[in-house]
């Protein structure tokens, strides 16, 4: 499929496939014409790089982690090590303390609101 038809279905923008193949996290062919050609596959596979931004990984980190998740069959990847498990539990503690410093920062927040309507 051609770029705009994977960005289509995958609700992401061209710019946006152009820089996950820079950053090496997608893989296109291209057509005897320069076009970029994208395998099926490559749907589900843009759908896990936006999972893994929203998770708050970086470019990087994600062309890190790809090569080492499930395989298509759902099997465990043999590129899986010990320290990606390391480097993904410290990315997931990082998460934890933004959601506590977050849910602090809400009920600071509450506290002003609260006040603020007691004196209205």
């Amino acid at each position: 499929m051609r770029i705009g038809e994977l960005a289509r279905r995958t609700g992401v923008s061209e710019r946006s496939l152009r820089y996950y193949e820079q950053q090496g996290l997608l893989v296109s062919e291209r057509s005897p014409g320069g076009q970029r050609e994208y395998a099926e596959r490559a749907v589900d596979r843009v759908i896990l790089i936006q999972e893994l931004f929203a998770a708050g990984l970086h470019s990087k980190k994600i062309a890190e982690l790809l090569p080492c998740m499930r395989d298509p069959d759902g099997g465990p990847n043999e590129r899986a090590t010990p320290q990606l498990v390391t480097d993904l539990t410290a990315e997931r503690d990082r998460i934890d303390q933004m959601i506590a410093d977050l849910t602090t920062s809400r009920a600071v927040l509450d506290e002003v609101i609260t006040t603020a309507a007691q004196e209205l």
